[in-house]
């Protein structure tokens, strides 16, 4: 269950609260009976790995793989007479 952070509008009073996605948010205080408002703060996520960036998927401008040359054919087994 996600875990929200509320303050009150009124007197301040700050606290957080296990809810789950269903149910309705908190909207009085416990304290002063003032109004609630959801705080909302920074996610703590890191992409890490390849992937995640634009410049991750191209080829650096000087370091292009080789192009392939075709093999040159073997003179073993076919002849031409």
């Amino acid at each position: 269950m996600p875990v929200y952070a509320y303050a009150c509008t009124a007197c301040g009073h700050a606290f957080e609260a296990r809810q789950g996605f269903d149910e309705p948010s908190l909207t009085v205080c416990e304290r002063c009976q003032g109004a609630l408002r959801k705080q909302y703060g920074t996610v703590g996520v890191t992409f890490n790995g390849s992937g995640f960036y634009r410049t991750d998927s191209r080829a650096a401008s000087g370091s292009a793989a080789p192009a392939k040359t075709p093999a040159a054919p073997s003179s073993g087994s076919s002849s031409t007479d």
